[in-house]
This record gives C-alpha cells, sequence and structure tokens, in this order.
C-alpha cells in the first residue's frame, strides 16, 4: 500500500461524500473510520475533507491540478473495494495540459 503514502503527488484534495445513517453508504463510514488517520498521517498537506448529508450518494472525489475533477460512485462496494477505487484514482492522474496557443 505505499501508494497511499504517494497521494498528495497525485491529487490536489480527496472528497469523501456519505450519508450518516443509509445503509448505501456504510462500506463508506467504515473505509472513513479505519482509514482517515493513516492517510492523514501519510499525506498532511493534502486536504481530505469528509461531507456528510442525509440521503445522499456516497463517492470519492479526487480533484487534481487544472481544476480537474473526478469522482466514483461507492454505492455496494465495500471497504476494501472502496480502498482499491481510491488507488485507481490517484493512479489515473490527468497529465498536464498543453498550453494552448493563438
Amino acid at each position: 500500500m505505499a501508494w497511499r503514502s504517494k497521494l498528495s503527488q497525485s491529487l490536489q484534495e480527496l472528497r469523501i461524500h456519505m450519508c450518516q445513517t443509509s445503509v448505501a453508504s456504510k462500506a463508506t463510514r467504515e473505509f472513513v473510520v479505519k482509514n482517515y488517520k493513516d492517510l492523514k498521517t501519510l499525506n498532511p498537506r493534502l486536504p481530505i475533507l469528509v461531507r456528510e448529508c442525509s440521503g445522499i450518494q456516497p463517492r470519492l472525489w479526487a480533484r487534481y491540478d487544472f481544476g480537474v475533477e473526478r469522482s466514483i460512485a461507492l454505492d455496494g462496494l465495500s471497504e476494501p473495494e472502496i480502498s482499491k477505487k481510491l488507488e485507481e484514482l490517484a493512479a489515473t492522474a490527468p497529465q498536464s495540459k498543453t498550453p494552448m496557443h493563438a
């Protein structure tokens, strides 16, 4: 899981959206409880935002350079599957944009 310590190299921000009580967000809540401290310790300067909202679909949001954002729905995933999805988001960081010429 060496990729966890390199999150801040590919991401500018990580957001986790979930419901405090819904069954659909249960694994996401477990993921946050089990992994937040480790992720933050390994990436102290990376903003990791946990957003709770009643009835919301659980999602991971990754913000990269140049304001590019990607998200993945977490409905029906287990806690290990959510970890795998985060690894995929970190590994698929967009390449730098080509400068525009007039």
